[in-house]
C-alpha cells in the first residue's frame, strides 16, 4: 500500500490551508465588526455581539486580535488599505490630473456604495484619539492620492498654485465621505453617476450662472 507523502509539500499544504482558513474567518470578523460598530458605535459594541454576528466563538475573536481595541485598529487598517488600492488604481488610470480626480472622486463613492458600513464608522468612530494611527494611514494612504493628484494639477498650471494640497485633499475626501452616507441614508434610488456628475460640477466651478 502507498504510503502518505508527509514531507515538507504536505506540510506546505496544510500551512497553506490553515492560513487561508484563518484569513476568512479574520475576514468574517471584520465584516462583523464594522457592522455592529456601525449600529451600535465603539463603545456600545461588544466582542460577544461582534463573535455572534460572524458565528464564531468568543475566543475566536481574542485569539485572532486580541482585543476589542486591537479588532478595531486591525479593521480600520484593513479598510483604509482596500480603499486606498481602488482610490490608487482609479487615480492611476487616467493620465491627466483633473481626469484622475474626477476618476478618484468616483472610485471612493463606488467603495462606500459597497461598503457603507465601513463609511459610516470611519465619519464616526476614527476621529477619537485612541485611533491616531488609524488616521495617520488614512492620511497617508487614502487621502495621499489625493494630495498627488491635486500636485499634479498645480504642476501642470491647472489649479492656482498657492493651493493648500493637503487642507483641499482633506476637503474633498470628507465631502465624498459625507455624501456617500446621505445618499445611502436618504436618497438610496440616486445613481451613483448622477452624484459623481453634481460632486465633478463643484469641484470644477461649474455651478455658477
Amino acid at each position: 500500500m502507498a504510503q502518505q507523502r508527509t514531507g515538507p509539500a504536505n506540510a506546505n499544504a496544510r500551512g497553506d490551508r490553515g492560513d487561508g482558513r484563518r484569513a476568512g474567518t479574520r475576514l468574517r470578523v471584520f465584516t462583523a465588526a464594522v457592522e455592529v460598530i456601525a449600529e451600535q458605535g465603539y463603545t456600545s459594541a461588544t466582542v460577544e455581539a461582534i463573535a455572534e454576528r460572524a458565528g464564531v466563538a468568543k475566543g475566536t475573536v481574542f485569539y485572532n486580535f486580541g482585543s476589542k481595541e486591537a479588532l478595531f485598529s486591525a479593521l480600520l487598517e484593513h479598510g483604509i488599505g482596500r480603499m486606498a488600492d481602488a482610490l490608487g488604481e482609479a487615480a492611476a488610470g487616467a493620465p491627466a490630473p483633473l481626469d484622475a480626480l474626477d476618476a478618484v472622486v468616483l472610485a471612493q463613492l463606488r467603495f462606500f456604495e459597497e461598503y457603507g458600513a465601513f463609511a459610516r464608522v470611519l465619519l464616526t468612530e476614527m476621529w477619537r484619539t485612541a485611533w491616531q494611527d488609524a488616521v495617520a494611514g488614512l492620511r497617508e494612504r487614502a487621502l495621499g492620492v489625493y494630495a498627488d493628484v491635486l500636485r499634479r494639477a498645480v504642476a501642470d498650471g491647472l489649479v492656482r498654485e498657492d493651493l493648500d494640497v493637503e487642507t483641499a485633499a482633506t476637503a474633498v475626501f470628507g465631502m465624498v465621505l459625507t455624501v456617500s452616507i446621505e445618499r445611502r441614508a436618504l436618497h438610496p434610488d440616486r445613481p451613483v453617476e448622477q452624484v459623481h456628475a453634481t460632486l465633478t460640477d463643484l469641484l470644477h466651478g461649474r455651478v455658477a450662472r
